[in-house]
């Protein structure tokens, strides 16, 4: 049997980051969605595990997301984003080192070569997780 996930969403004006995270905090999958095809991607990524909550970040155009996503059959729990940005950036120069004369350069003066809206997803789903899933209710 495949192990339970929550999805953790990183809510943006027109784009949201999305990671369904395992409950030892790894990461299935993650990646960026427009907000109108966020539903459809969620639904989609129910059907690669047993999920049992939604962690949305209590950030930019929650609201508007959270009502996107009613339509699906999780309860969604608010997560507070505080410093998910920089976390965000530190963890993809993680798994993505500079390399060549960039290696040379502080990573916290360097940007990443593309949006990291997914890695906040992923930190917000672990942050849920860390915070005891089971003992949270619904925002």
């Amino acid at each position: 049997m495949t192990p339970a996930a929550v999805i953790g969403v990183d809510p943006g004006r027109s784009k949201a980051g999305y990671a369904l995270v395992e409950m030892s905090g790894a990461v299935v999958t993650a990646g960026i969605e427009p907000v109108e095809r966020l539903p459809v991607r969620i639904a989609g990524l129910m059907t690669l595990r047993r999920v049992t909550a939604i962690a949305l970040g209590r950030g930019t155009n929650a609201r508007a997301v959270r009502i996107a996503l009613s339509s699906l059959p999780l309860p969604v729990h608010l997560v507070d984003e505080y410093e998910t940005s920089r976390a965000a950036r530190a963890l993809y120069f993680r798994e993505h080192p500079p390399r060549g004369w960039r290696r040379l350069v502080p990573t916290g003066l360097q940007v990443p070569s593309r949006p990291i809206d997914d890695y906040a997803a992923i930190l917000i789903a672990r942050r849920y997780l860390a915070r005891g899933a089971e003992t949270q209710s619904p925002s």
